[in-house]
């Protein structure tokens, strides 16, 4: 045998020990992310609550009162990066742009405005109280967004710190809760029909899941708009972030403080399959079947992924990073309830 053929299987012997070790090393932490995603999904048969928002809790709960093995530490966060991109990836087949567009224009200028002003409020209003950056587009990006899977996805791209990624997480399930019963209440004392408060709800509500639950309670047809205004904002989840990339890259080109290969591409790849899986789904090719069984695999591994977030929300680091960052939940919250009010309002019938 020549010393090519050598250097050859010794490659390839090399990679397979790689990966047996990478795998021993995850395993015990994806297991653990696999058993508290079922747990999530037979509590949400029992109780219809949704398993994302249970999972993120179980995982919270889990982290708070024993102490995670060591060992899992890898897994899990194999499971909060890689597979929760995975899982908004395949969100993108769930999303139909001409049931968004039906809405109306002047509905759809509105989710464009939601997003823009709470993201940006967020960001003014976060420098203002003195939080860092990464920390500040985390909050902005989930509270203006989709909550959970928006935090994890600008995470993808920014890399912010564990505790950061947490504390957003944690914040968003918060307020986005409290938004639930808010929400359908005020729309009543403000003597909006059903309709008008389920536009509301969609556009100013964190969580899918908290919007349906909202939706639910509102009654009438305001679940499904409610439904439709959410995924409205959740499409605009692959221009936003590819703005994020690009804004971090030239912050990355100005400062020199990393290499280029550090620097982040402009469309995360999950970003653009979650985009390419929209236009599919819009084009009506796609079997309703095949859209069934991806919505299973999406809910699985997003349920997988906040629990894996869940993990990360410790009750001490959050304590620990002080009340600022939740000021600017309230007040992220409190800016995209009122911009969304003001364009059902205005715009919503247009």
């Amino acid at each position: 045998m020549d010393d090519e053929s050598l250097s050859s299987v010794s490659t390839t012997v090399t990679t397979r020990t790689s990966l047996r070790t990478s795998a021993r090393r995850l395993t015990p932490g994806v297991l653990t992310a696999i058993l508290g995603a079922a747990a999530a999904l037979v509590t949400t048969q029992l109780t219809r609550v949704s398993s994302m928002l249970v999972a993120i809790i179980l995982g919270a709960i889990l982290a708070n009162t024993r102490a995670l093995p060591l060992r899992t530490a890898p897994g899990i966060g194999f499971v909060a990066k890689r597979i929760l991109r995975v899982g908004v990836a395949l969100l993108g087949l769930q999303l139909v742009v001409g049931d968004i567009l039906g809405l109306g224009l002047g509905m759809v200028g509105a989710i464009v405005v939601v997003v823009v002003v709470g993201i940006g409020a967020t960001l003014l209003i976060g420098r203002w109280l003195g939080i860092g950056l990464t920390q500040r587009l985390l909050i902005a990006c989930g509270f203006s967004i989709c909550g959970a899977a928006a935090v994890a996805a600008a995470d993808g791209v920014i890399d912010a710190d564990e505790s950061e990624a947490a504390s957003a997480v944690g914040l968003v399930v918060l307020f986005g809760t409290l938004m639930i019963p808010i929400v359908p209440l005020a729309g009543r004392l403000l003597g909006m029909p059903d309709h008008e408060i389920g536009l509301w709800a969609g556009g100013s509500i964190h969580e899918v899941a908290q919007v349906v639950a909202a939706g639910g309670a509102i009654g009438g047809g305001a679940l499904t708009v409610a439904v439709l205004v959410k995924l409205g904002r959740v499409l605009l989840l692959a221009p936003v972030l590819a703005v994020v990339s690009l804004w971090m890259r030239r912050r990355t080109d100005v400062t020199r403080s990393s290499s280029r290969s550090s620097r982040p591409p402009i469309v995360p790849l999950f970003v653009a399959a979650f985009l390419a899986l929209a236009l599919l789904r819009s084009t009506g090719v796609v079997p309703t079947g095949v859209v069934d069984v991806v919505h299973v695999a999406q809910t699985v591994t997003l349920t997988m992924a906040m629990f894996a977030l869940g993990c990360g929300v410790r009750l001490a680091a959050l304590r620990r990073g002080g009340v600022r960052p939740l000021i600017l939940a309230a007040l992220s919250t409190a800016v995209v309830a009122a911009t969304a009010l003001l364009g059902v309002t205005l715009l919503g019938t247009a």
